[in-house]
């Protein structure tokens, strides 16, 4: 009979706990991680070095045409049209060449970014289980969390966690 009295006692402690949960505002957790705000960064130097080298060879391929132009009227109509089309078709190789390299850095960029957000998922998993969450929540935009109270809101513990261990 004590037995059972201690096992029911137990079971009501038990059954009584509530559940741990929490929420993290995705948006400002990403928008405050330092890794993140690196390589974003990282990336528009990138794009913007790729629009400078755009540019310049967008110039000099005007430039090359123009001279073409002026040329051209001294050629007989086979012999312009000929040159013509040699000048269209390294303008297209040079045109497929720059958006393969936007590509490439547009990729890169997004590999880079889904590495994050992977990262970004196991800590904020670890630091459920650590702290003994049954569960957290993703808010922000298209997030879950309609309404938390600030006492279950981690988003700032958990961007301090991930900012802390970054090394650049």
């Amino acid at each position: 009979m004590k037995n059972l009295v201690l096992a029911f006692v137990v079971l009501m402690m038990v059954s009584c706990q509530q559940e741990k949960i929490g929420f993290v505002d995705n948006v400002k957790l990403m928008n405050d991680y330092q890794e993140k705000i690196d390589v974003e960064a990282k990336f528009k130097t990138k794009l913007e070095a790729l629009g400078k080298k755009k540019d310049s060879i967008s110039r000099s391929f005007q430039v090359e045409a123009q001279a073409f132009q002026l040329k051209a009227q001294k050629m007989s109509q086979t012999k312009a049209q000929e040159e013509y089309t040699l000048i269209q078709q390294k303008g297209q190789l040079i045109g497929q060449q720059l958006q393969q390299e936007e590509q490439q850095l547009q990729f890169a960029g997004q590999t880079e970014m889904d590495s994050l957000v992977s990262k970004v998922k196991k800590e904020i998993k670890s630091f459920g289980k650590s702290k003994g969450y049954t569960y957290i929540l993703g808010g922000g935009d298209g997030g879950s969390v309609l309404y938390g109270t600030d006492a279950n809101d981690l988003t700032s513990q958990i961007t301090k966690i991930l900012n802390d261990n970054y090394k650049p």
